[in-house]
């Protein structure tokens, strides 16, 4: 589970140091317990829904509680994060 308050923290990191390596990097030394992946938005397939969109990147949930990871809407049920950078041509797409 992922409460929103906490969701919404990670968000402001990312929006306020960028998403980069060093972002990433930090984040999981403080959030051991999230799963946190980095891609481009262009890798996620049109089925996912992003929980959280912002300038330059969007958010995802994932569960990692059966055998393989799977896109989640569900807060209660997201045990990760895949935070996709977005293209800046392709950001008016939102």
């Amino acid at each position: 589970m992922i409460e929103p308050a906490r969701l919404d923290r990670i968000v402001a990191v990312v929006e306020r140091a960028g998403l980069n390596a060093q972002t990433l990097s930090a984040l999981r030394e403080a959030l051991p317990d999230i799963h946190l992946t980095h891609c481009m938005d262009g890798d996620i397939g049109v089925a996912a829904s992003s929980v959280r969109e912002r300038d330059g990147f969007r958010v995802y949930l994932v569960d990692g509680s059966g055998h393989c990871m799977k896109f989640t809407g569900d807060l209660d049920a997201a045990t990760g994060l895949v935070l996709a950078e977005r293209d800046p041509d392709d950001q008016d797409d939102a």
